[in-house]
């Protein structure tokens, strides 16, 4: 369905193309050499041009041209068409003669055979362009309804990447509730207080396509203090913001999957020389997410759960939220992994 917009906008490039056709018309009769029209002559003239013109071009816009889209059958519409189009013309030229001169034939050249030519030729020639129109405006409104397709589609996949993000992270933190109910841990109620309120952030702040940057780094700092009360502070873990992230808008839940693999994959109670380092920096229309972390040395390798879910996830969300915008630059180290996100918030 057209927007009231589209539909206003097809409207005026009728309403122009007549006013240019009627504005050319009367220059046309108005400087033609030995004739002294007055201005009621010119506009009789020029209405009746315009409205027979209309008449047939918009009878064939409106009837037999959706006919010949439908059926594709050119030699029944050319003889639909050419009944209505000869006797419309036969009208037209009888009326001019009669407005010219009242059939006195003083003014002979309307009753010459070049006349009717040229009568024909041009009103074909309109209503084959008025015709034009109509392919065109069927061919916009059908890349209008494609694109429509087409972001809806992309709203939904997006909608429903971000929807898995909610039990992977559900799944995470329940594993850590579970550690620390049962090692008893003093720290479970502020853990559940903090899981809390992430849940409020996850299920209603990161609806809106983007959220504020400062809203995302509040989340992201909820989660480092679980992560801390798991690990009994015993880790250092530095986060470090460059710039001021007040004004600025990002896609929510973007960062997080990074930041959850640092602790999952570089932080252990059991290693003494773990750490994590993260980084937001605000800078000129970029922002630069860095994570590196620690990395466990394994004496007794055992085989881990298949991981790579979540990677896959943020990858195609940064795809459909900053398509040719955003850089994933990643090392794997022997002691540590870094991985940083260039994002163009232009």
């Amino acid at each position: 369905m057209q927007s009231p917009f589209t539909r206003y906008r097809v409207i005026l490039l009728h309403l122009s193309f007549w006013c240019v056709y009627a504005s050319f018309f009367l220059y046309q009769i108005s400087s033609r050499p030995g004739q002294d029209l007055s201005v009621g002559e010119m506009i009789s003239r020029a209405a009746i041009n315009v409205s027979f013109s209309m008449t047939v071009a918009y009878l064939n816009y409106f009837l037999f041209l959706p006919r010949f889209l439908i059926k594709r059958k050119l030699g029944r519409y050319l003889l639909e068409f050419a009944g209505p189009f000869a006797i419309i013309m036969f009208g037209r030229i009888q009326l001019q003669r009669y407005v010219v001169d009242g059939y006195t034939h003083q003014e002979m050249f309307f009753y010459s055979t070049i006349y009717i030519v040229q009568v024909s030729a041009i009103t074909l020639f309109i209503v084959i362009f008025i015709g034009l129109l109509r392919f065109a405006e069927d061919w916009f409104e059908f890349e209008a309804k494609k694109k429509e397709i087409e972001n809806e589609k992309l709203t939904a996949e997006l909608n429903f990447l971000k929807a898995q993000i909610n039990p992977h992270f559900l799944f995470n933190t329940l594993n850590n509730l579970y550690y620390l109910a049962y090692t008893k841990s003093e720290n479970t109620t502020e853990i559940i207080a903090k899981l809390s309120q992430m849940m409020r952030y996850m299920i209603y702040d990161s609806n809106y396509s983007q959220v504020p940057l400062s809203k995302e780094i509040e989340y992201m700092q909820n989660y480092i203090s679980l992560e801390r009360l798991r690990l009994n502070n015993q880790i250092p873990i530095n986060f470090e913001i460059k710039g001021n992230p007040e004004n600025v808008l990002i896609t929510p839940l973007i960062f997080i999957t990074f930041l959850e693999n640092a602790f999952k994959h570089g932080v252990s109670n059991n290693s003494t020389g773990s750490w994590v380092n993260i980084s937001i920096e605000l800078k000129n229309s970029e922002c630069i997410y860095t994570v590196e972390n620690s990395k466990i040395v394994k004496t007794n390798p055992i085989k881990e759960e298949k991981s790579g879910f979540g990677l896959q996830n943020v990858q195609r969300r940064l795809e459909l939220s900053y398509p040719g915008q955003f850089q994933i630059k990643s090392e794997d180290r022997p002691d540590r992994y870094f991985v940083q996100l260039n994002i163009s918030l232009k």
